[in-house]
Parts: structure tokens; sequence; C-alpha cells
């Protein structure tokens, strides 16, 4: 099974965008990932927050293929404990799928149309995180997943 995982906007701190990197290189060893980001809707001052999100939205789905299981990473999405979220990601590998899709949103979250088309939410917190930030974090978790299911001690030591 392949993941992807779609973001809004670039990271503009380096420290940031450094350790993602590192996660994303960990992640590599057990399974094809990619994180895309898409760019930032241009002339937002003139739009609405429903007209960002829908612009959002429509860029958003233009990247998920016909087979995907989209996932979106929402504060009003189901939690996990680590291990659960491990033993989810197992689950998702034994049903045969080809790709799992997570997407963060843009500041605004999601549009209906993206909502509509989702699979499912997640919520990796009750507490609100920058966009920036969940993205290092929902990397982390999946390669946290990976040593779960791998029984390796990585889970234990950090």
């Amino acid at each position: 099974m392949n993941i992807k995982l779609i973001t809004i906007g670039k990271t503009d701190r380096s420290e940031l965008q450094s350790l993602t990197d590192d996660y994303i290189r960990r992640l590599s060893h057990y399974l094809r990932f990619e994180m895309e980001v898409l760019p930032d809707i241009k002339n937002t001052k003139h739009l609405s927050e429903i007209q960002q999100k829908q612009k959002e939205g429509q860029l958003l789905l233009s990247r998920v293929q016909a087979g995907d299981r989209l996932l979106l990473l929402d504060e009003r999405g189901k939690q996990y404990n680590s291990v659960e979220f491990a033993q989810f990601l197992q689950q998702q590998m034994n049903s045969g799928l080809k790709r799992l899709v997570f997407a963060i949103g843009g500041p605004y979250g999601f549009s209906e149309e993206v909502y509509q088309a989702a699979s499912g939410k997640l919520s990796l917190s009750k507490m609100t995180f920058s966009h920036q930030m969940i993205r290092l974090f929902a990397v982390e978790q999946m390669y946290r997943a990976m040593t779960i299911l791998r029984n390796e001690p990585y889970h234990h030591g950090n």
C-alpha cells in the first residue's frame, strides 16, 4: 500500500521542514510514502472563507485518484492512540487498498465537497496545531505506527 499526504501551502519554518523530511526518509524504509504540497491560493483577501475552502478543495480533490481512500486530518475526526493507529494502518494494508491519502486542509479547513468525498476523518488531538506542525506530527505518527507493527524499539524510546 502507498500512503500520500496532501497539504496546502509550504512550510516557512526550515526547522519543521527538516524534521518532517527526516521522518519521511525513515518512513520510506517501510512503504511508499509521498507528501504533496499544494500551492497556496492566490489573492485570498478577495475571497470569503467559503470561497477559499472551495478553491483549495477543488485543487485537493484533483490530486485524489479513483480507488484512493481519502482521510481528512480534522479536529472532529476519530482519535486513536499510537498502537490503535498502527492497527488501523495494518487494517488498511490488509484490505488490499492501493493508496491511502491523508489530507491537511488550509487555514479554514475543508470544503463541503471534500468532506463528502472523504472516507473518514482522523484527529491527532483535541488541541489545535498550526498546519505546519501537524504535518510533522502526522508523518511522525505514521513512522511510529510502522515501528509498532514491526515491533521495533522506536515506539518505547521516543
